[in-house]
């Protein structure tokens, strides 16, 4: 999937295993996680961004922070595609506006 070469996509994903936040209810996540705050909001860089969020999750980061603001949806849905056959590896958190 990605442009790296398979040496150093183990490397970065043995470092993020190490890496963890463990939460209250015992769910461990890496402790880099991925943003998607201006993702959504220019159409031409919307294949970009699919593939740049797929690679973080491909690295191991599982932890996906988006909201329904961000992008006024567009970043969600975006998020959608990008996760569609990898919502089992994902840790999806979302905003909501007051």
């Amino acid at each position: 999937m990605s442009s790296l070469d398979k040496g150093k996509i183990t490397e970065i994903k043995d470092h993020m295993e190490k890496r963890q936040v463990t939460l209250s209810e015992g769910t461990s996540l890496p402790s880099l996680g991925q943003g998607t705050w201006y993702m959504g909001e220019n159409p031409q860089a919307k294949a970009k961004e699919i593939k740049a969020l797929q690679l973080g999750i491909e690295l191991g980061m599982k932890l996906i922070d988006t909201a329904e603001m961000y992008g006024n949806g567009d970043s969600e849905r975006l998020v959608g595609e990008a996760i569609k056959g990898l919502r089992k590896d994902v840790f999806l958190v979302t905003k909501v506006y007051p």
